[in-house]
């Protein structure tokens, strides 16, 4: 299966319009990003949606839900190591020079790590939540990890104008 350069490079234009919108950064070596991309297009013509392509994605969409470019992982990698797992989602501070790119550990569970996770949320109420739930405090974006994003996705502001919200 191969992904023509036209439809590469339209799609590299779009996602980084889009990540750039949203406050966020490529990896700015461009021919690694389209790698990862064409990887990206590639999951998507073989599964019928965009799993990261640094990792096995079962074909089973409800099952990969976690790793469909940007993963659940992205901003957790982002926060503790400036780059996502496979390296398309960087920091600003990559992105300036201030810190190198390094691989980081796997942060997804295992398969039956997993189907533990989705036994013990049945039946969870609000007041039960995995993570904290975090408020931009200037457009009131709410998101639940364990801290906030590096800049809110919707206003642009930086982490420390969020507020633990739950």
């Amino acid at each position: 299966m191969s992904i023509g350069n036209r439809e590469l490079d339209k799609f590299y234009q779009k996602v980084k319009k889009d990540v750039e919108a949203s406050g966020y950064h490529l990896n700015p070596d461009t021919e690694f990003t389209k790698e990862l991309l064409n990887g990206i297009l590639i999951n998507d013509k073989r599964y019928g949606y965009g799993a990261c392509p640094c990792r096995l994605a079962s074909g089973n969409k409800e099952e990969d839900l976690d790793i469909i470019c940007p993963c659940d992982y992205r901003d957790p990698d982002l926060n503790e190591y400036s780059t996502c797992y496979c390296g398309l989602y960087v920091s600003g501070d990559i992105l300036e020079g201030k810190k190198e790119l390094m691989s980081i550990p796997e942060r997804r569970p295992s398969p039956p790590e997993r189907e533990q996770a989705k036994k013990e949320h049945v039946g969870r109420t609000v007041f039960s939540l995995e993570f904290p739930v975090f408020r931009c405090i200037v457009c009131g974006y709410l998101c639940a990890r364990e801290e906030p994003p590096e800049i809110c996705p919707i206003c642009k502001v930086s982490k420390e104008r969020f507020k633990r919200f739950m």
